[in-house]
């Protein structure tokens, strides 16, 4: 499986790691503990069982569009095989318009299969994982797990809101684990 995913700048990319280290001393399941060198704060936009040269073309000049704003708000958590921790990102049109171009060219590209559903536009719910587990469990859907120093300017609102940019795209390939740069690289 091929997921694109947007990447944030390094002063965002900062902000939710010390969002990961907060949740993990809380004793709570983070991705601070996943050490794996792929693992990095990202936003997934579609995924697909393989992803051929010709795709991976078009999907770079999508991207060209990157610069593009990066918004953080509240906490959400997801229920289902494995529970969710994350940080909501507040998409604005920009975030919406590629979204749904990355995704029709993914959905029109025979060889990468049925399009993820939850992924679709309309249903899609942007955020960065900040933890995962069977089982668990966090406190109240508040920001009480984001430090004071969980923005992209170090300097978080007591709502834990961040703002950066969404500044490269990559595609993670979850059978060989590793990761290739699509489009520009602005991070």
């Amino acid at each position: 499986m091929h997921s694109i995913e947007l990447l944030p700048d390094a002063g965002t990319e900062r902000a939710v790691r010390r969002v990961w280290r907060a949740v993990a001393d809380a004793g709570l399941p983070s991705l601070a503990d996943h050490g794996h060198p792929t693992n990095r704060p990202h936003l997934t936009l579609a995924t697909a069982d393989t992803l051929p040269a010709a795709t991976r073309t078009v999907l770079a000049q999508a991207l060209t569009a990157l610069p593009l704003p990066l918004h953080l708000g509240g906490l959400l958590r997801f229920s289902g095989r494995f529970e969710v921790l994350a940080w909501a990102v507040r998409p604005d049109e920009a975030l919406l318009a590629l979204h749904e171009e990355v995704w029709r060219i993914v959905r029109e590209t025979p060889e990468a299969g049925p399009p993820h559903p939850l992924l679709a536009p309309g249903r899609w719910v942007p955020h960065i994982t900040l933890g995962r587990g069977r089982g668990a469990v966090w406190p109240g859907p508040d920001s009480r797990w984001l430090p004071p120093s969980a923005s992209a300017s170090a300097s978080a609102s007591a709502s834990g809101t961040a703002s950066g940019w969404w500044a490269a795209a990559r595609r993670y390939d979850s059978k060989s684990r590793t990761t290739a740069r699509i489009g520009p690289d602005r991070a």
